[in-house]
């Protein structure tokens, strides 16, 4: 099934390009079906680029989406065209009044900060609190996981000594978690990070659940309120070029940031990037939209009572 998004966001000719199904709004209006309703919640400086991946990521599943991309209002992007915000983002206030199935919550390039020196900590902090009335289920993605599980849970991160950077293999913790469901015994994940969150501090929080992790990543995914929320380390959703634009972006910037391990062939960024991450982040994304959204969501979200009945 497609995915629903804007009449002329730059995303709908990437995705045709790529046999991904996009249903703009002026065709979605003749569907005799509700969509699922998501929210994506922006907070990467290269917005088009993020919102095409996710477009992509979502517009692979068998279900119908209806995709709303909201920002915040205290912040004002450098790296965005201003007509395309205003043509394709709404703020929070004008989101605050409805109920969606599920909402994702981006990274964000201010990791090295404490979180209330962001300039939109306050903002972002009622939209997570708003999401615990507001949708069935929330994914949180690498700074906004460390965010979520800082805001609701009270788990500080912690400084690495270098940045982790490249394609690291990764387990299953459960082994019965449905987000799971399908996935091989050894997968792999991006991640480009200087921050991490400590294992021992989830697992003091009663209700949490580390559902998979690295020996070298750590924590990948964490699951709360029986699937309520996610809160995702990493970047499942990654392009092939992203870790290899951001290396000759930081050399560029003169950074002394290392080869991204175990990611270009014989390491060697004068050849191609070995992919092996996108169909178990492919398959992440469907099966959070069908277990934890899809099956369980009420048809009428006015009834919104985030009661989950599987397992997580």
């Amino acid at each position: 099934m497609p995915i629903k998004i804007p009449n002329d966001l730059p995303a709908v000719q990437t995705l045709l390009a790529e046999n991904i199904f996009a249903m703009t709004e002026k065709r979605a209006i003749t569907q005799d079906i509700r969509p699922l309703r998501i929210l994506l919640l922006n907070l990467m400086p290269k917005k088009i680029e993020t919102e095409t991946q996710i477009c992509r990521i979502l517009g692979n599943t068998p279900l119908q989406i209806e995709l709303t991309l909201v920002r915040t209002r205290s912040h004002q992007s450098a790296n965005t065209a201003q007509e395309h915000l205003l043509a394709f983002y709404k703020t929070f206030d004008e989101v605050r009044d409805e109920n969606y199935d599920g909402m994702i919550i981006t990274g964000a390039p201010v990791e090295l900060m404490e979180f209330e020196e962001v300039d939109y900590w306050d903002e972002l902090c009622e939209i997570m609190d708003w999401s615990l009335e507001h949708v069935h289920s929330t994914m949180h993605i690498c700074w906004g996981a460390q965010a979520g599980l800082y805001h609701h849970y009270g788990i500080k991160k912690r400084r690495m000594d270098k940045k982790l950077f490249g394609v690291f293999p990764h387990h299953a913790d459960y082994a019965h978690s449905m987000l799971l469901r399908g996935f091989d015994s050894r997968f792999y994940v991006p991640h480009s990070r200087y921050t991490y969150v400590c294992r021992e501090d989830v697992e003091n929080v009663p209700g949490l659940r580390v559902l998979a992790s690295s020996e070298q990543a750590g924590i990948h995914i964490v699951s709360a309120k029986q699937g309520h929320q996610f809160f995702i380390m990493g970047h499942a959703e990654y392009d092939p070029l992203t870790l290899d634009a951001e290396y000759r972006r930081d050399r560029a910037a003169g950074l002394d940031t290392a080869i991204p391990e175990n990611y270009y062939e014989d390491d060697d960024p004068d050849k191609a990037p070995i992919v092996n991450w996108r169909a178990h982040g492919s398959l992440l994304f469907i099966n959070w939209l069908n277990y934890f959204v899809y099956q369980s969501t009420p048809y009428d979200l006015t009834t919104l009572d985030n009661s989950i009945p599987n397992d997580h």
